[in-house]
């Protein structure tokens, strides 16, 4: 039940703004009794419905405060915050920045209340793990275990915000759709912003104050033109908040789970975390990758592919998500011998094994299994050499000379299809798809065709495997490449491709991850350097990671373009440093062959490991 006068607790921050906080207490709080705190920070309306709420047998997601009530039956209190400048909490709204200090000083707060017993807990999807990264790194009193879903970010810059240098165009749409959102009671100005054309402004470069689809907001346009401007790996990435990276070694040596999806964003985060973390920490910490896009991880599928029965949390990791994180804190801060749900170090989804065909509802079958794992990456992993030939085969023999080109019109930009997606609606969605243009899919021109068939793409893949193989980590290309111009962008997808079959008489190209690169940043982040026109360089990109068995008879392909829109912004060709410059078709090429050896190195897992 909620505390008397646990409604918008006005709860004061070190410089006098006030947060509204609702109090949740159990039975045994209401006698006196000190209990463990459960505290989750949100900018999302701490009495709000997030989408991801639901289990796999009652998909109708259910509210903040209906969670709330299931931790206090299982004796927690349970704290719901608004983020400072968000709904009923005081103070202006700076995305990301404030909340180390803000978390920090909620735990201060709630370690002296009567019925807190000094041991909290918090937990949180999506910013709502942002921000306890924030907090943690400043370790905090009181805190004593986590649990992270989706987020907290180890560098913004290299991921979530930037990607090899480009910028996600999600940070612009996110910005669009919580402004209208932002419950400050000022319909007129939530009004101005929704009669914006979402659509139209992603393809606008540069932004400027007062010049772009947030401007009613400025709040909001400040910190989404400030992210954009700041291009280079600077100080300003550097941040509590948004830079885990920073503070690992001061961070709170607690027990923290890290969860995230082979098609979400902060799949990178997590790993990198992990990583760190459990290097640093007794903990114990752990990582969990599913089949998933963002907070979808009661479901078997994302987008148009299924992943058989295994795939959602529910029923496989734990009976839902509420208990595998209540069994995750009654271990940890109440010391209960619960069931242990996450036993190894790392647990993690193979995608891949199914049937090929279509389900009833009309998606692919691609099948998959949970495993345990030691570490990140696989002990077992075996870095494999791929290299690509003048002809487009995928091989792991070397190639011969070879020069393969095609023009990138900032113009004509290729369509993001899926992947690891967040608050792209209404321009992009999440999840693996056919690569092939669909009448629905924002950018496309061609219903119908194949992004393989572009002449801006260029495509290289193995013969039909004689033999299942997995990959499971990072693809990794290297690659040797001019531009006409001094400045372009790089693209990589890896894809399972299908051969064709009675369901999909064309085949089915999955997307599985794929990575950026903006070509000024080929040496730093920091120091970015033009490009030569027509000079040979080399770069190295970097994949989102997968699991994936690609079974006998299926290909394993790369495609190679300049744009992945909008996802990311589209580089206009230019040199950065003139202002105004007119977009350029830039006439790209990778040069294959003994003297400039491009390749992928694909993380191979040996059968029967």
């Amino acid at each position: 039940m909620i505390a008397e006068n646990g409604r918008d607790v006005m709860v004061a921050m070190r410089d006098g703004i006030r947060l509204a906080t609702d109090i949740y207490l159990p039975e045994a709080a209401l006698r006196g009794e000190r209990v463990p705190v459960l505290l989750e920070r949100t900018p999302y309306d701490k009495r709000g419905t997030n989408h991801g709420d639901r289990t796999l047998i009652d998909p109708m997601p259910v509210s903040k405060p209906e969670i709330a009530a299931q931790f206090v039956a299982a004796g927690y209190a349970y704290v719901l915050q608004d983020c400072r400048g968000r709904f009923a909490s005081e103070g202006s709204f700076t995305k990301y920045l404030n909340e180390a200090e803000d978390g920090y000083d909620t735990l201060a707060w709630l370690v002296d209340q009567p019925w807190c017993n000094g041991r909290i807990g918090t937990l949180g999807l999506s910013y709502c793990a942002h921000v306890q990264a924030a907090l943690a790194g400043l370790d905090p009193p009181g805190l004593a275990a986590m649990f992270l879903d989706c987020g907290g970010f180890s560098s913004a810059y290299h991921n979530g915000i930037r990607q090899g240098g480009a910028f996600e165009l999600k940070q612009l749409t996110w910005a669009y759709s919580q402004a209208i959102e932002a419950g400050d009671g000022d319909a007129e100005r939530h009004a101005a912003i929704a009669a914006e054309n979402i659509g139209q402004w992603v393809r606008v470069m540069p932004w400027r104050r007062g010049h772009s689809p947030v401007s009613a907001a400025p709040e909001y346009e400040d910190y989404v033109v400030e992210q954009w401007e700041h291009d280079r790996f600077s100080p300003f990435w550097q941040q509590r908040g948004i830079y885990w990276r920073g503070s690992y070694a001061e961070t709170a040596d607690v027990p923290m789970v890290h969860l995230s999806g082979w098609y979400d964003p902060y799949s990178i985060t997590a790993i990198e975390n992990f990583t760190a973390l459990s290097a640093l920490k007794k903990g114990p910490v752990k990582l969990v990758l599913g089949p998933w896009t963002h907070g979808q991880r009661s479901v078997s599928f994302a987008g148009d592919v299924d992943f058989g029965a295994e795939a959602p949390l529910d029923g496989n990791l734990a009976g839902n998500y509420v208990a595998l994180r209540r069994d995750w804190f009654d271990r940890h801060l109440k010391g209960l011998d619960a069931p242990e749900h996450l036993a190894a170090p790392v647990r993690l989804f193979v995608m891949g094994g199914g049937s090929g065909r279509r389900d009833a509802a009309g998606r692919l079958d691609h099948g998959g299994r949970w495993r345990d794992e030691t570490a990140w990456p696989l002990p077992s992993t075996v870095p494999t050499t791929f290299h690509l030939h003048p002809g487009g085969q995928l091989a792991a023999e070397p190639a011969e000379p070879g020069i393969l080109s095609y023009d990138f019109d900032p113009a004509d930009p290729v369509p993001t299809i899926g992947g690891a997606v967040t608050s792209g609606a209404p321009v992009m969605a999440a999840g693996a798809y056919d690569q092939r243009e669909t009448a629905g899919l924002f950018g496309a021109r061609h219903p119908g065709r194949a992004l393989s068939e572009r002449p801006d793409i260029l495509v290289f893949e193995t013969e039909p495997l004689a033999q299942d193989i997995e990959l499971t980590g990072q693809v990794v290309a290297r690659l040797f490449v001019s531009s006409s111009c001094v400045d372009t962008d790089f693209t990589i997808k890896l894809i399972d491709v299908y051969p064709p079959s009675t369901d999909y008489p064309d085949g089915f190209a999955m997307n599985l991850a794929h990575g950026i690169l903006r070509a000024r940043f080929r040496h730093s982040f920091e120091q970015p350097e033009p490009m030569t026109p027509g000079s040979v360089q080399r770069i190295e990109i970097s994949a989102f990671p997968t699991s994936n068995l690609f079974v006998a008879g299926h290909r394993i392909r790369v495609e190679i373009s300049s744009s992945n829109f909008p996802h990311f912004d589209i580089n206009q060709n230019v040199d950065w440093r003139v202002p105004g410059a007119e977009p350029q078709v830039a006439r790209n090429s990778v040069h294959l062959g003994a003297a400039t050896p491009s390749r992928l190195i694909l993380p191979v897992i040996p059968p029967g490991r």
